[in-house]
């Protein structure tokens, strides 16, 4: 008889020490259930190309505390190089790791072989468009980020430096801050390298067409931009790159024209190594940029409504 009874007893013990911890303790729990992804893949579809284009988008961790879900955060584009991919810098860097300690997006789309051009001889080569208007439209339509050229920025190495470069100052009113790792900042020196000439045609014959999508003629386009505050530009690349002479030549060009740019020399070859350590010196530029950015939006919030 007693062992009959012992077991509902028993059971019911159980059962009431079950449901009062679970009840006592709903925020240790919580905070036990593990986030989303830090790291998305997403496929954006480019209706300049006609084709979705793949691209890794990285936020913050904060991005999904629920006391948080109101904050907007400032994005960086981050470009690859020639023969590169959307997951380049994903692989290579703790991409992750700088989002949250700059409280940023970081979005890495994916370039191809396009030099980030708009390319006159390949309708599936709409890079500028693709990256400047309809990748940043659907970032900030999808993403909680601040809408607002104060608050983008683009780098990248190799391709991507003159990609960022470019886009930015074909584009002033969508990105404010711009800087270049190892960039091959001048393609009319290079007609016969890394699939350029399938973007622009031959260069012999298309001279001005190259100099047109080139970043060191776009430089003396930089001084008549009606957009002002000027952008901020970093431009850094290693003693031993392959671009290190046409760096220093647009450092000198910018430097002539008066053109407030940073500009960093440091040890290094054209390698990962040298562009995961120069990506921290960017971050650390932009999120500078980015604090500025917002002062002015609250300044000419203020003047807007007085």
């Amino acid at each position: 008889m007693k062992k009959t009874l012992m077991k509902p007893i028993l059971l019911l013990a159980v059962l009431l020490f079950m449901a009062t911890n679970a009840c006592a303790h709903p925020s240790s729990q919580r905070e036990q259930l593990p986030l989303p992804p830090q790291a998305d893949t997403i496929e954006v579809m480019s209706q300049a190309m006609a084709r979705n284009i793949k691209n890794v988008v990285i936020v913050p961790e904060k991005y999904f505390v629920d006391s948080l879900q109101d904050a907007h955060y400032p994005v960086l584009y981050l470009l690859h190089g020639a023969m590169g991919c959307y997951s380049d810098w994903t692989d290579r860097g703790d991409i992750d790791a700088l989002a949250n300690r700059y409280d940023c997006i970081i979005v890495c789309p994916d370039g191809q072989d396009s030099w980030y051009l708009d390319s006159p001889v390949d309708p599936k080569m709409q890079f500028e468009t693709y990256v400047s208007k309809e990748l940043v439209e659907y970032i900030d339509s999808h993403y909680r980020s601040i809408a607002n050229r104060y608050m983008r920025a683009i780098t990248g190495l190799s391709m991507g430096g003159h990609g960022a470069l470019s886009l930015a100052w074909k584009h002033p009113d969508v990105f404010w801050s711009c800087g270049s790792m190892s960039g091959c900042t001048d393609i009319t020196n290079y007609p016969d390298s890394w699939r350029i000439k399938e973007r622009l045609g031959v260069y012999a014959e298309n001279q001005q067409r190259w100099k047109e999508h080139s970043v060191y003629y776009l430089a003396s386009k930089l001084k008549s931009s009606p957009l002002k505050p000027a952008q901020n530009i970093i431009i850094d690349d290693g003693l031993k790159d392959i671009f290190i002479k046409d760096n220093i030549v647009l450092h000198d060009y910018l430097v002539e024209q008066g053109i407030d740019h940073d500009f960093i020399v440091r040890p290094g070859r054209h390698s990962w190594d040298y562009w995961v350590n120069a990506l921290d010196y960017h971050m650390v530029f932009f999120s500078k940029a980015f604090a500025r950015g917002l002062k002015l939006m609250e300044q000419e919030a203020t003047d807007k409504n007085n």
